[in-house]
């Protein structure tokens, strides 16, 4: 069987060992800060203020977006009719496949720990997009380069600012901090709540967290 050279790199990131990802899919020196996220899927209610608001502020077209929220359900009978809402956006994985397959060094980590993407230098392979076990990057249509979350590194957190998605939730189910901070609220609210991330068995150690869900949507 033919392995194209494409394949070849896709499936050699999502196998090569954690350890020897040093300075490409993991970190090679001590991170500044350790920025992440948690979700609250109980008190998620669906109004997609977030996503909006990612838009907005980040001037992402109307035809791709770098966060979605997906309605599942409708879940139980009668009065107790409900949906479930689940976040899709970049886990900016500590062992990020998309860094490792990238040939140019577009795709890269910050000393924040945010996963970004250096439009200059990205050739429009599409690698990347192929390697995130998360499907959630896209070929923006007006830079031709890859897009995808980038917890707002270049517009609000350049100005001192949360994400743009976590200052919009009305019900403030977003919570985005330092990990390296033991007096952060997210590692304080990390050390009180149950949370699970996805796909932590591919070894890609994201970081996004999520309190499991319970009922809620806009009527």
């Amino acid at each position: 069987m033919n392995l194209s050279r494409r394949q070849f790199l896709i499936d050699g990131a999502l196998l090569i060992p954690i350890s020897t990802l040093t300075g490409c899919g993991a970190s090679a020196q001590p991170l500044k800060r350790n920025y992440a996220l948690v979700y609250d899927e109980s008190r998620c209610i669906g109004c997609e203020a977030c996503v909006q608001a990612c838009r907005t502020v980040n001037q992402v077209p109307e035809s791709v977006t770098r966060l979605r929220i997906e309605r599942r359900g409708p879940f139980g009978e009668g009065p107790d009719t409900h949906y479930r809402f689940a976040r899709k956006s970049c886990e900016h994985c500590e062992t990020a496949a998309c860094i490792s397959v990238c040939p140019t060094g577009a795709c890269f980590r910050d000393e924040n720990g945010i996963v970004d993407v250096e439009s200059d230098k990205c050739v429009g392979c599409q690698y990347c997009i192929a390697a995130c076990p998360y499907k959630v990057r896209f070929v923006n249509p007006d830079t031709r380069s890859v897009d995808k979350c980038d917890f707002c590194r270049k517009t609000n957190l350049a100005q001192g600012r949360p994400p743009a998605c976590v200052e919009a939730c009305p019900t403030r189910a977003l919570t985005f901090g330092d990990l390296n901070d033991p007096n952060s609220e997210i590692v304080q609210l990390l050390r009180r709540k149950q949370t699970y991330r996805d796909k932590v068995e591919l070894g890609t150690r994201p970081k996004i967290y999520r309190v499991p869900h319970g009922k809620g949507e806009v009527i």
